[in-house]
């Protein structure tokens, strides 16, 4: 039937959205691969970074533990991104995000993300009008954050998946996936210090997001990672006077999920995935190495009021080949701010992102905390 067709091209888009048109490709595909995009203009303007850069809005995204060097009691991020809009206008991820700081230690925060492929019509062999459904994915989460030094913080989260591809049409066995997931969070910020000319503050981070248990799209079907991924980084602030700073951020990424054909007999559990996923790949050790993406990117601030920003990102050809530039701004007014970002591909791969605006709003309530 041909809303089997339409069906088998959605899950295309979804679980497998890295492809290239070489022999020895070899991309890892997940399931609830929506958990890996970028949500916010700020790291959108800097190459998708943000597990080392200083806290924000969108801190739950990037690196939960970040939380707790908020400098405000209360934030709150809205961010949307549209998602192959040179194709279709009615495809996008939402989301909201809100950071709560208890005390100068601890924080707790939460995010809602929404991920929708629109209005798609069914037919039947004929063509003839069946239905239609609106597939789509969410996620909700929640930190708690504490710094157990001055300088250094963890945070742990709770998040509830949910994947609904379900069809309302006889002889589908689709089934609404539901699953849960932990990241396991670690930031650190230097006090500020001099080096001659300038001031600067070192920042380093890491996150291990999306630990969980495999998943099915069909009952007694074969079972799918959810995409746990490891993201390191650090980054370096010159604050050059009292009105510039200029931020530079390294990062690199890596699915924690076995490579394909590692798990062809579908018998490798979530945690032994991990493990395992440092030494599977069938090219050896260069191939491996090639699993890992790599980022850099730089903000430019003036007065805490204003920013311009740009970065690159690199994925390996025969993994998934996304490679682009991206640049943004931002702008603060009192409690407000608002950030946006355009990407630029530079692959011969299309990107889902490409020349796309990001944007993101933020608000800052509450009563400030000055660490150092």
């Amino acid at each position: 039937m041909r809303y089997k067709i339409i069906v088998l091209l959605t899950a295309l888009l979804l679980v497998t959205p890295k492809i290239v048109a070489q022999d020895e490709v070899n991309a890892i595909t997940t399931a609830a691969p929506f958990l890996l995009i970028t949500p916010d203009g700020r790291s959108g303007g800097m190459g998708d970074i943000g597990v080392a850069t200083s806290p924000d809005f969108n801190s739950q995204h990037h690196n939960p533990s970040k939380a707790a060097f908020n400098d405000m009691e209360f934030s709150i991020g809205v961010n949307f991104t549209p998602w192959m809009s040179q194709l279709v206008n009615d495809v996008y991820l939402g989301g909201i995000a809100v950071t709560n700081k208890l005390n100068e230690r601890s924080a707790w925060a939460a995010s809602f993300k929404y991920f929708t492929l629109g209005e798609i019509q069914l037919t039947d062999d004929n063509g003839d009008p069946l239905t239609k459904e609106k597939p789509n994915e969410l996620a909700v989460d929640g930190t708690y954050a504490l710094k157990l030094s001055e300088s250094f913080s963890l945070g742990v989260t709770l998040r509830y998946i949910r994947s609904d591809f379900t069809l309302r049409v006889q002889n589908s066995d689709i089934q609404t996936v539901n699953a849960f997931g932990v990241d396991v969070s670690g930031y650190f910020e230097s006090a500020e210090a001099n080096f001659g000319d300038f001031n600067g503050i070192m920042r380093g981070g890491f996150n291990i997001s999306n630990i969980g248990p495999k998943v099915a799209y069909v009952p007694g079907g074969r079972e799918n990672f959810i995409p746990t991924n490891m993201k390191l980084g650090a980054g370096f602030d010159f604050i050059l006077d009292d009105y510039n700073k200029v931020a530079l951020t390294l990062e690199t990424t890596k699915l924690l999920v076995p490579t394909p054909p590692s798990d062809v007999d579908n018998s490798i559990g979530f945690f032994e995935g991990m493990m395992s996923s440092f030494g599977d790949a069938p090219g050896g050790f260069s191939e491996e190495m090639k699993e890992f993406t790599w980022a850099a990117g730089t903000e430019y601030m003036y007065s805490d009021a204003f920013a311009l920003r740009a970065g690159f990102f690199h994925e390996s050809d025969i993994k998934g080949a996304r490679q682009f530039f991206t640049v943004g701004a931002g702008f603060k007014f009192r409690a407000a701010s608002i950030d946006f970002s355009y990407l630029f591909n530079a692959s011969d791969i299309n990107n889902p992102l490409e020349n796309t605006l990001r944007f993101s709003l933020g608000f800052n309530l509450g009563e400030s905390f000055d660490y150092y």
